[in-house]
C-alpha cells in the first residue's frame, strides 16, 4: 500500500507542477485519483530530471537506474519513487510504458529533432501517450480500442504542448516543429532558433500542430465512454482543459513566440462543469463508431504492450539500443573535454 504521507509529497509536486492535470484530476473517483498522481509526480520528476538539469544524458542514466529499482520493489528513498513502486506493484504495471516515456526523455537527452508529423508522433507516443496507457491500466480499462483511444489524448496533449512552446522551447535550443516544414517555407533551423520570430509561416505550422491535436482529440472521445463511469468525467476534463489551450492559441493568432498561451481557473471551472455534462451524456448515446479506428501506427506498440494477455515485450532491447548510444556520447564528450584541456597529453 502507498504510505500516505508519500501520496500527500506526490500531491504537492502535481498541485506545482502540473497545474492541468491538478484540476482534471479532482474529478477522478479516489481509487484512480490517488494512483495516478503518484504516477503523474514520478513521470513529472522524470520530466524535470532532463528538462532542468544541465547533464541531461547523466540524468537520463539515473533515471534508468531509479527505474530498475522501481521494478525491483527496491525504490530510491523518495516519495516519488516509493508511491511509484506502490502502484507498479499493485496494477501490476506493465514495464515496456515507463521504458517508452523514458525512450522519449533520452530522445531529448540527446536533441533528436523530427523531419515530419509522423516523428512527431512517434516521440509523442513516448513522452505522452505511454503515460495515458498507464492511466487506462489503473482504470482497469485494458481492450485495444479504449487503450488506442487514450493514446489518442496523449498524442494530441503533446502537440498542443509543442504548439504552445515553440518560442520557449527555440530559445534553449530545442525544436520540435517537423524540420521539414522548416524547409519547405525556405527557414534555416539555426537561424530560427537563434531569433524565432512568429512569421506567418511558423504561425501557419502551430495552426497546423492545433488542427492535428483537434482532430485526435475528437477521435479519443469515443473512448471516453469505454471507460469505466466514474473516471469519464476526469479523463474528459484533461481533454477539454488541454484542447482550450489549443483554442488559446487560435485566438492568438497562433503566435506562441511572443505569449505563452494561458488558461485561466474561471475557464478551467467551466471545463471541469463540461466534463460532468458530457460524461452523463455518455450514459445515453450510443457508442460511437470511431471506438474501433485502428490505432495510430505510431502508438501501436503501446496499445500492444498494455492490452489484457499481451505477449512479452521487446521494448526494453530498443531503450537499451538508445542509452548505449547516450553512454557512448557521453563517454566521447568527457574524453573531448579532458583532451582539451590536456592539449599536451
Amino acid at each position: 500500500m502507498m504510505n500516505p504521507q508519500d501520496l500527500e509529497a506526490c500531491k504537492e509536486a502535481i498541485r506545482h507542477g502540473s497545474l492541468s492535470f491538478h484540476a482534471a484530476s479532482k474529478l477522478l473517483p479516489q481509487r484512480v485519483r490517488d494512483p495516478a498522481l503518484a504516477l503523474y509526480a514520478f513521470c513529472r520528476l522524470a520530466d524535470d530530471e532532463v528538462d532542468l538539469k544541465a547533464e541531461k544524458i547523466d540524468a537520463v542514466l539515473r533515471l534508468k537506474d531509479r527505474l530498475d529499482r522501481v521494478y525491483e520493489g527496491r525504490p530510491v528513498d523518495a516519495a516519488p519513487d516509493r508511491a511509484f513502486a506502490a502502484v507498479v506493484e499493485q496494477f501490476e504495471m506493465p514495464r515496456a510504458l515507463p521504458d517508452a516515456l523514458l525512450e522519449g526523455l533520452a530522445w531529448d537527452a540527446d536533441g533528436r529533432r523530427y523531419k515530419s508529423l509522423s516523428d512527431v508522433r512517434t516521440y509523442s507516443a513516448r513522452v505522452a501517450s505511454a503515460v495515458g496507457a498507464m492511466m487506462c491500466v489503473l482504470m482497469g480499462a485494458r481492450e485495444a480500442d479504449a487503450l488506442a483511444r487514450a493514446c489518442d489524448l496523449g498524442v494530441a496533449m503533446q502537440l498542443t504542448n509543442i504548439a504552445r512552446d515553440v518560442g520557449e522551447d527555440a530559445l534553449e535550443g530545442r525544436l520540435y516543429l517537423p524540420t521539414d516544414w522548416l524547409e519547405d517555407a525556405g527557414l534555416e533551423i539555426d537561424q530560427f532558433l537563434k531569433d524565432p520570430q512568429p512569421t506567418k509561416a511558423i504561425r501557419a505550422m502551430v495552426r497546423k500542430l492545433v488542427m492535428e491535436a483537434n482532430r485526435l482529440y475528437y477521435r479519443s472521445e469515443a473512448g471516453v465512454g469505454a471507460l469505466p463511469f466514474g473516471c469519464r468525467p476526469g479523463i474528459y476534463a484533461a481533454r477539454f482543459i488541454y484542447a482550450g489551450i489549443g483554442g488559446r492559441l487560435t485566438a492568438m493568432g497562433y503566435d506562441s513566440i511572443g505569449d505563452r498561451a494561458r488558461t485561466n481557473k474561471l475557464q478551467k471551472l467551466g471545463w471541469l462543469g463540461q466534463s460532468v455534462a458530457r460524461a452523463g451524456i455518455t450514459m445515453v448515446m450510443p457508442q460511437s463508431p470511431v471506438l474501433f479506428a485502428k490505432p495510430l501506427e505510431e502508438v501501436a506498440f503501446l496499445v500492444n504492450a498494455a492490452a489484457k494477455d499481451a505477449p512479452p515485450d521487446r521494448r526494453a532491447d530498443k531503450l537499451f539500443e538508445v542509452l548505449a548510444t547516450l553512454e557512448t556520447k557521453r563517454r566521447s564528450d568527457r574524453a573531448a573535454l579532458i583532451g582539451g584541456a590536456h592539449p599536451l597529453t
